[in-house]
């Protein structure tokens, strides 16, 4: 194999809801953050342990739309995608970094509430979760949208 791979699966909760925002060149950016937990029995006390890590996560485009109308802050949601470092300077100007997913897939696990959805909802009644991704919504507009 000459390549390499930058493939990310999380599956966690929103620790908050995604913020949006529609930069100079028409995209829509949403940001948010993601809970995964481990649990695990420590040896030697007996006590049963949780380690949570937050991750950044961005979508850009269709998939931020979808985000903006349904994602809600606890909700569980699978993302798929991949790492992403970025820099910046602080108002100090000194190197900042951090490392985000940029997710080309997500689905919400969570149950859909009735008020939620409307009348282009993506959510089935039946199966109560969303699946996106980017390339099916890039060149499409609300009227022409798969789901």
């Amino acid at each position: 194999m000459n390549g390499s791979v930058n493939k990310v699966i999380l599956i966690g909760n929103l620790g908050k809801d995604p913020e949006v925002r529609k930069l100079e060149s028409g995209a829509l950016l949403a940001r948010f953050s993601l809970a995964t937990s481990e649990q695990y029995t420590d040896k030697l006390s007996g006590k049963r342990i949780e380690n949570t890590d937050w991750h950044d996560i961005v979508v850009w485009r269709g998939l931020a739309e979808v985000s903006e109308k349904f994602l809600k802050k606890g909700m569980k949601v699978y993302v798929e995608g991949k790492l992403k470092k970025r820099a910046w300077k602080d108002k100090e100007g000194q190197q900042r970094y951090n490392v985000d997913v940029v997710a080309d897939a997500l689905t919400i696990l969570s149950k859909m509430e009735p008020k939620e959805k409307t009348i282009h909802s993506y959510a089935s009644d039946n199966v109560n979760k969303i699946t996106s991704k980017i390339e099916d919504l890039d060149d499409q507009t609300d009227d022409s949208l798969p789901f």
